[in-house]
């Protein structure tokens, strides 16, 4: 089985942080996605509860159990298990060590998204011979795969419009997937373009691992993906999955979204009780006000068609509030996808065409 043809019945390991945005991989699994049945959620600290308590979007009906054995115990095996969480240095927890061990004791296959390459582990390796398999989804393309950047991006006559970030964790890919989801239920074709492991995961056709990709080869292979879906699907609009943001110092990578995948226009996710960058929240930088940002993705050749907000650490009133006062300054749409239909953006994305 190789990584192209997987999928099947799954249960996400999200070790304790299913109520977490470090488990966004679980929390986009559980709103949709074609590759994976998600059965249940692997998580000792909220075991007991419903997986729709936790993250909104969610049907109801997916329980959370404390390990792989009472899951199993008390309903169907699953066929795979996902580790649905990011950690820190991107290494599998000590603690997680058993439950991961469990999961491939009992036949099921491990779908690791994490940096570290868990078939290396060699704790891990005596249990690969009963027939479960690791798949670690951010091993790097063979160098034979991997493509240069050769300016067929040109040739493309679909609209390209990515969903870029003010910083990472910022509901992109959720973004992405409305905008798909909403373009196509009114008749314009569209396809999204995943940029990361959970993209992949849910079933997306083209696309590439972003952080997985040697740098010299990043333009090339977003190319290689707008270009291949646009030839073999011939959909109106291509919608880029962004990562991190322009100007989060761990990873500005916004511009090669931008550069080299020739965009028609970009929509701009923002949260806007977050004040520092995810994650490095001692570093010396504040995340820019967004009408800067706007500007400097104008400076870099392409426009702003909406933004959109993430309602993380803000009451309902003061996400309205903070949306009032940003209209007030700016012709732009704003849409809080969550709750909104995307309309208003959808219509900017469309007038593109004329």
């Amino acid at each position: 089985m190789d990584q192209t043809h997987i999928s099947g019945t799954a249960v996400i390991i999200t070790g304790g942080l299913l109520h977490d945005s470090h488990a966004k991989t679980a929390h986009g699994l559980l709103r949709a996605g074609k590759r994976f049945k998600i059965l249940g959620i692997i998580d000792e600290k909220h075991a007991g509860s419903d997986a729709s308590d936790f993250v909104e979007g969610t049907p109801k009906g997916i329980p959370v159990v404390q390990s792989i054995d009472a899951f199993i115990h008390s309903f169907e095996k699953p066929e795979f298990a996902i580790i649905g969480m990011a950690t820190k240095g991107g290494l599998l927890p000590r603690e997680l060590y058993a439950s991961v061990q469990n999961v491939l004791k009992n036949g099921i296959h491990l779908v690791n998204g994490l940096h570290e390459p868990l078939n290396d582990l060699d704790e891990l390796k005596p249990l690969l011979a009963g027939g479960a398999k690791i798949f670690d989804i951010r091993k790097p393309k063979a160098f034979k795969d991997l493509h240069f950047w050769q300016g067929k991006v040109a040739q493309i006559t679909a609209l390209k419009i990515a969903v870029l970030g003010m910083d990472c964790a910022t509901g992109k890919r959720t973004t992405s997937r409305f905008l798909e989801e909403q373009l196509n239920a009114k008749g314009h074709p569209a396809e999204m373009i995943y940029t990361g492991q959970t993209g992949w995961m849910q079933g997306a056709d083209y696309g590439l691992l972003f952080d997985a990709t040697p740098n010299d080869f990043i333009p090339g292979e977003l190319e290689h993906a707008l270009y291949s879906c646009w030839e073999e699907k011939r959909v109106d609009i291509l919608i880029i999955e962004g990562q991190s943001s322009l100007r989060n110092p761990s990873g500005p990578c916004g511009s090669e979204f931008i550069i080299s995948g020739d965009l028609d226009g970009v929509i701009l996710q923002h949260v806007p009780m977050r004040k520092k960058f995810s994650g490095f929240e001692q570093y010396p930088a504040h995340i820019p006000d967004i009408l800067n940002e706007v500007a400097l993705i104008e400076h870099l050749g392409t426009r702003v068609l909406g933004i959109t907000l993430n309602g993380e650490g803000a009451a309902t009133k003061q996400l309205s509030k903070y949306r009032d006062s940003l209209a007030q300054q700016t012709s732009i749409p704003i849409i809080i996808p969550m709750s909104e239909p995307m309309d208003p953006i959808i219509l900017n994305v469309l007038n593109q065409k004329l």
